[in-house]
């Protein structure tokens, strides 16, 4: 069976990874995430989901890595992780009784067969009407300093919204799980357990 590596040191997505039942390793890549002039949102997404599985390519032969990354639209605008306060509750405000759009891109680089497979997910979320107060309520409790669109869906970012639309709600959290479950049976590993290779 091949192993598997999860690049990333998000414990969320690893907690999504978890839900699979397959063991697996972890290390966080350190790569250069800034855009690139004229690069597509989707472009981006998946140049940066490659590049943190290549990244550790080297020092995980003969295993599959997971390289993910995510951004939000709005507006024409690729918004990724607020870093500060001030950017939170800014961009919690102006997406406040509109729609987001979220992009995961996802990437598996077999190191066994020197191959590798990109793609990304959308999932668009609608906020509801948020007050002032609301929005700093929930920035004081959660601090989503590290995700992108300033909230966590997998806490009480689910009290922002009043829609969710897409096919795997796995995708708002950073690994889109279905599309990951199809790469992984590509590459030979089911995580039913059945020989795909």
């Amino acid at each position: 069976m091949p192993r598997l590596v999860l690049a990333s040191g998000s414990r969320w997505r690893r907690q999504l990874l978890d839900r699979l039942g397959l063991p697996y390793a972890w290390q966080s890549p350190d790569i250069d995430e800034t855009p690139r002039p004229g690069e597509s949102p989707s472009g981006l997404v998946h140049r940066l989901a490659l590049a943190k599985a290549q990244q550790l390519a080297g020092e995980w032969p003969q295993h599959l890595i997971i390289g993910s990354d995510q951004v939000a639209l709005f507006a024409g605008e690729v918004l990724g992780k607020p870093t500060d306060l001030a950017t939170a509750r800014a961009q919690l405000a102006r997406f406040s009784g509109h729609r987001v759009r979220f992009l995961t891109g996802l990437a598996l680089v077999d190191t066994r067969h020197a191959r590798h497979w990109v793609c990304h997910e959308t999932y668009d979320v609608l906020f509801r009407h948020l007050s002032k107060d609301e929005i700093a309520h929930y920035i004081e409790r959660e601090q989503p300093l590290e995700c992108a669109g300033s909230f966590r869906m997998e806490g009480l970012g689910i009290t922002l919204f009043e829609r969710l639309e897409g096919d795997d709600p796995n995708t708002l959290i950073g690994l889109p799980l279905i599309r990951l479950c199809a790469l992984l049976r590509e590459a030979g590993l089911d995580p039913l357990g059945a020989a795909t290779e």
